[in-house]
């Protein structure tokens, strides 16, 4: 059974939605500041969590998540139109048989938040420019490859306010086998720098070294189908560029299922 609760700040229910295989709730309301949405079901789902957000699916480790509905300023990496309609659809569906074992990129999720969450794929950093949701790490596996300017929504990405040690993490909140990844740098040339070469970390240890170019497209990096957890990105060597912001726009992992 798959269930969606719209619950207000006080952790009562506003709206209330179950079915077997898919779920959908219309909420009649506009959100207020600690809304939040409960969905209950099996580990893999694939969620929309707003009519204005692309569908995404999700991995529950406990199979429940919990999804702060974004309010103020974190409401600037979303679209306009996102949780500020007076009404609302919501949908969660299990995965078809097959899905979750075919190879696809296992880093997106447009329903990632900043913070703690309890469902994954999700994405953390030690530093986001000035704390603000349009540079915040969940920017870079929301699907959004729009990377020749810089701000706002569509352009979001993850900001590292000239930071020498940044490091961005991506957690699976399972084992997976990861194939290859694509670095999509942001490329508002030239406000911004790049980084000709990094380093990304697997969780069973490998370390792989990889160089990056100047350029608005994906740049591709092999991995060895290792089987891992999470993978970090660190060790960024920054251009000569005068500018001081390297930044990324997208991060995509290709793999599948490790069972």
């Amino acid at each position: 059974m798959i269930s969606i609760a719209v619950l207000s700040a006080g952790g009562g229910v506003l709206a209330f939605a179950e079915h077997p295989r898919e779920a959908w709730l219309s909420v009649d309301r506009a959100y207020e500041p600690g809304d939040a949405i409960v969905i209950s079901g099996p580990a893999h789902l694939v969620v929309r969590m707003d009519q204005a957000l692309p569908a995404g699916e999700v991995y529950l480790p406990s199979g429940r998540m919990h999804w702060r509905v974004p309010a103020g300023e974190h409401r600037l990496a979303y679209p306009p139109a996102a949780f500020e309609a007076p009404r609302h659809i919501i949908f969660a569906r299990a995965m078809e048989e097959g899905e979750a074992a075919r190879t696809r990129n296992l880093a997106l999720n447009p329903a990632d938040l900043r913070g703690e969450t309890d469902f994954f794929p999700h994405c953390t950093a030690n530093v986001e420019t000035r704390n603000e949701a349009c540079f915040c790490a969940r920017n870079v596996i929301d699907g959004i490859r729009l990377n020749t300017f810089h701000g706002e929504w569509p352009f979001q990405s993850w900001g590292i306010g000239a930071r020498e040690d940044a490091w961005c993490e991506l957690d699976f909140g399972r084992e997976v086998l990861a194939e290859r990844m694509a670095l999509t740098l942001r490329a508002d040339f030239p406000h911004d720098a790049y980084w000709t070469a990094g380093h990304a970390v697997l969780s069973d240890g490998t370390d792989v070294a990889f160089t990056l170019r100047k350029t608005a497209d994906r740049q591709w990096v092999d991995l060895g189908n290792k089987k891992i957890s999470r993978l970090r990105l660190e060790r960024l060597i920054k251009s000569d560029d005068p500018s001081a912001f390297p930044a990324l726009t997208q991060w995509e992992v290709y793999g599948r299922e490790a069972d």
